[in-house]
């Protein structure tokens, strides 16, 4: 019968001194401390597998206690009673700690990121890159992916609705949703906890920009017309030109004059400044045609004969390479009382409104003026086919229902033929 080994003591194993060649003391059950020459001391357990004798690291002490390689101990004389080799368990799992540290969170959104890039626009790309490295990133960037519960991504988003980011909140879910979903396609997790908030969040406020209606334009009017006088000639005439035309602010600020030919009074936007036309896939190519009224090529050969020689209509003061934004307009607005009511994008919303309510154009001829796209090959082909002339008359029609506005000459009602 064997000798069964003598249980080790803290005390014993404090005492034991480095010798010239290793040695072992023995605690039972396979388990001993190894003891190098160079004083280390290694717990190990020793045990037998598939009729093979093998050998199992369990730390150094004092780092591994006395009870700590006996718990450990106790562990692995467990996997082998179900038949698992415990040296081949600790190396899958470290493989798999090591697998998740290379999957965490961050370096998934990094690489979907990456992935999305060449169909974003580079303001778009940065954007969203921003908004996850202030937001997501520091509170779960480093967790491995496929430990990201949904109770972590509410309390997540909870965080930023905090603030007052409602709508935030919801499109940071979104951004996350589908980083989940590429990690699942690629392996690296299981699911996507995000669909499971659903109801759990706030609802994000609905709404478009803030517009006036068609009733509210006569006294806007008389509102502008008390600072217009007050104003920058450049401010001035972006204010008119945004009234007159349905570009988007975006597409005005940054027109050039080389886009401009006032002999001849024509406007031609390049589908490359468009909206549709800066999509990285399947962008929309069609020219824009603004279709100005007279007083709108009035109103640009007063701005040519003061920013004229400049590249853009509207130079930044202190770098003329460069355009303006709307700032001047938005503070005109809030001068006039109607911040929060009115914006820049509203003035697209409300020439359409006159346009159909008060002048009773068809819907698509005023669609096809605030280049939206038709919906159907078809669609755009009509477009540039028959609505050309269409849409200049009702461009100037609109410019005089606008003066008469201002004039008084026009109440609040509907009137006007529709164009058959």
């Amino acid at each position: 019968m064997p000798k069964l080994a003598k249980p080790l003591t803290e005390l014993q194993i404090k005492a034991a001194k480095k010798r010239d060649k290793a040695y072992k003391l023995s605690d039972g059950s396979g388990l001993f401390l190894l003891i190098n020459p160079d004083g280390a001391k290694y717990w190990r357990l020793g045990y037998r597998f598939n009729g093979k004798q093998k050998l199992l690291a369990l730390g150094i002490y004092p780092e591994v206690s006395l009870a700590q390689a006996r718990e450990a101990t106790k562990t692995a004389r467990q996997k082998l009673l179900a038949d698992i080799d415990p040296a081949q368990a600790k190396r899958i799992a470290k493989i798999t700690k090591a697998t998740d540290n290379a999957n965490t969170f961050e370096a998934i959104a990094r690489a979907w990121h990456a992935n999305k890039i060449e169909t974003w626009q580079e303001r778009t790309a940065k954007n969203v890159l921003h908004r996850l490295e202030k937001d997501v990133f520091p509170q779960i960037g480093k967790m491995p992916i496929k430990d990201i519960k949904a109770p972590l991504m509410l309390d997540l988003l909870r965080q930023i609705e905090k603030r007052g980011a409602v709508d935030m909140a919801k499109r940071q879910g979104q951004v996350c949703g589908q980083i989940f979903r590429f990690a699942v396609a690629e392996g690296k997790a299981e699911f996507d906890p995000v669909p499971s908030l659903r109801g759990a969040l706030k609802a994000a406020p609905k709404g478009h920009h803030a517009a006036i209606t068609p009733d509210e334009l006569p006294e806007f009017m008389r509102a502008f017309e008390k600072i217009e006088g007050r104003m920058y000639v450049p401010t001035r005439v972006m204010f008119r030109l945004m009234l007159l035309t349905f570009v988007r602010t975006s597409e005005l600020t940054t027109t050039e004059w080389k886009e401009i030919d006032l002999e001849n009074e024509h406007w031609l936007i390049p589908w490359q400044r468009m909206k549709m036309g800066k999509k990285k896939l399947n962008p929309r190519k069609q020219d824009h045609h603004v279709f100005l009224p007279r007083q709108g090529w009035q109103l640009l050969r007063e701005l040519h004969a003061i920013t004229g020689n400049n590249r853009y209509l509207f130079p930044n003061l202190r770098d003329h390479e460069q355009p303006v934004t709307n700032w001047g307009v938005l503070a005109a607005i809030k001068r006039m009382g109607y911040a929060g009511r009115m914006t820049g994008h509203g003035f697209r919303s409300l020439a359409m409104g006159v346009i159909k309510e008060r002048l009773g154009y068809r819907h698509e001829v005023v669609d096809r003026q605030l280049s939206h796209a038709s919906g159907d090959v078809y669609g755009e082909a009509y477009d540039r086919a028959l609505f050309l002339d269409e849409r200049k008359a009702m461009m100037q029609q609109y410019a005089d229902y606008l003066d008469n506005v201002a004039s008084g000459k026009v109440i609040a009602g509907r009137f006007g033929k529709s164009v058959a």
